[in-house]
């Protein structure tokens, strides 16, 4: 937001167009969404990378359920731990991840074009609400001069009425030329008004704070000549100049990159992956430690109908140590490492489908370029011809100044020697003043026409050398 101070500064086009780049709501729209597309590039190219995840778990349960160290049955309550670290990484893919780096590369640079594109758009749209505001208070100096020539021909009616040269309807019609002549430059004023608060819409100031521009006399701003900016040079300088232009190729380009990045998901891939893996449960709480030779009877046999109980020597534990949570997990402590074979067969056609959605949006995006090539000619050759015709009209607004100033002058000199009536002079001064309002329209118009020209042939916006 603008200081007071600078607030009360007027504005030139150069800094209104600054401060717009900076400030305006689009521009930083586009700005965003071309650092969106930045992080998008850096996380594909970080997706080339192995990946390392690392698990950890840690529950409580009761009820029949396995020990997760013995996988026996149990119905003891068991709290429980587990960890793992996983590893993996892709071998070969049909350069999938490459293509998909290089499509958001040109997404991002997209972006980026887009960007700049926004900052255009405000500068034009800037530059057009500045001459509009200039015009506005070339009206405004105008209308300024109608009123006071109506106030002072207003006194000399009067006075020839009260000495009883004229009739007071005289001083009625001048009365109510003054007032008309008032209203216009009331409107005036609340046009420009109007025209200053559209600037700091753009520019993104508070529409409540104190707000000018700068007034250069509009002779004073520079154009080029119109044989520099023959439609034919102008569009090919458009097409190497203009941010859209490059939007649509790199748009064609990225579409390009991902109809391969789509293919190769219907094509076998090979991956390598390892892990580590370790557990822990409460319920294997002691191991032993000390054993002794032992027998223990494990049946009977029937002979003759005589029991005979059948012994085993056995290994009998004698001395137990605490099975730690350390320790289990040392003693549970697993690895893994191999190589996966991932062969696309059946999937609901979405990776042919979604390849020829690809190669679909690559004619997509042709079209799109060829239709805003074509419209970019088409814009340029109207722009020039509605160039020539600002200037035939504005050179046409010239002579019909010249013509009725002169008409003003005659009719002016007449009155003042009571040969002419106060309502054929404010036919004539109406007439000046309309003539004068619409030189300074179309000289403007032409201004404007012309520097949209320069816009296009990429020479930016400027009202000064």
């Amino acid at each position: 937001m603008a200081t007071a101070g600078r607030a009360q500064d007027k504005w030139s086009l150069e800094q209104c167009v600054a401060y717009a780049v900076s400030h305006n709501i689009s521009v930083k729209q586009a700005d965003v969404q071309a650092r969106v597309d930045r992080l998008t590039l850096e996380q594909s190219k970080a997706a080339l990378y192995p990946t390392a995840n690392t698990q950890h778990s840690m529950g409580y349960q009761f009820g029949r359920s396995i020990d997760p160290t013995s996988n026996q049955f149990t119905t003891n309550e068991i709290l429980f731990a587990n960890h793992s670290v996983n590893v993996n990484a892709d071998l070969f893919n049909w350069f999938r991840k490459r293509n998909t780096v290089a499509a958001n590369d040109f997404a991002y640079e997209a972006s980026v074009a887009r960007f700049d594109k926004a900052r255009n758009d405000v500068a034009l749209n800037v530059a057009n609400a500045y001459l509009a505001a200039l015009l506005s208070k070339e009206q405004i100096n105008a209308a300024r001069v109608q009123l006071q020539q109506s106030r002072e021909q207003r006194d000399n009616v009067n006075k020839q009425v009260e000495a009883g040269a004229l009739p007071e309807l005289n001083l009625a019609e001048m009365e109510t030329q003054l007032a008309n002549d008032s209203a216009t430059l009331i409107n005036a004023r609340a046009d420009l008004r109007l025209r200053l608060l559209q600037l700091q819409a753009l520019l993104n100031l508070d529409a409540a704070d104190a707000f000018d521009v700068q007034s250069p006399p509009v002779d004073s701003i520079p154009v080029e000549p119109l044989a520099e900016l023959e439609p034919a040079v102008v569009f090919t300088s458009a097409l190497e100049n203009l941010p859209q232009q490059k939007i649509n190729e790199l748009n064609v380009k990225a579409a390009v990159k991902n109809v391969l990045a789509a293919k190769a998901a219907m094509y076998p891939s090979i991956g390598l992956f390892g892990g580590l893996d370790s557990r822990y449960s409460n319920a294997q709480k002691l191991l032993p430690s000390n054993y002794q030779d032992g027998v223990l009877p494990i049946g009977f046999v029937d002979i003759n109908g005589t029991n005979y109980v059948v012994n085993s020597k056995e290994k009998i534990p004698t001395g137990f140590t605490k099975n730690t949570y350390f320790r289990q997990l040392s003693n549970n402590f697993s690895q893994n490492l191999g190589i996966s074979l991932s062969v696309p067969i059946f999937n609901g056609h979405q990776a042919r489908t979604g390849w020829k959605k690809a190669k679909l949006n690559v004619e997509s995006q042709q079209l799109s370029q060829e239709q805003d090539a074509q419209t970019l000619k088409q814009d340029i050759y109207q722009a020039h011809t509605n160039a020539v015709a600002a200037i035939e009209k504005y050179n046409a607004a010239r002579i019909a100044v010249t013509s009725a100033q002169k008409a003003y002058d005659f009719a002016r000199k007449r009155f003042e020697v009571g040969l002419l009536k106060p309502i054929d002079l404010i036919t004539n001064q109406n007439n000046l003043f309309k003539a004068k309002i619409n030189m300074l329209s179309a000289q403007y118009d032409y201004v404007f026409k012309l520097k949209l020209l320069e816009f296009y042939k990429g020479h930016g916006i400027k009202l000064h050398h």
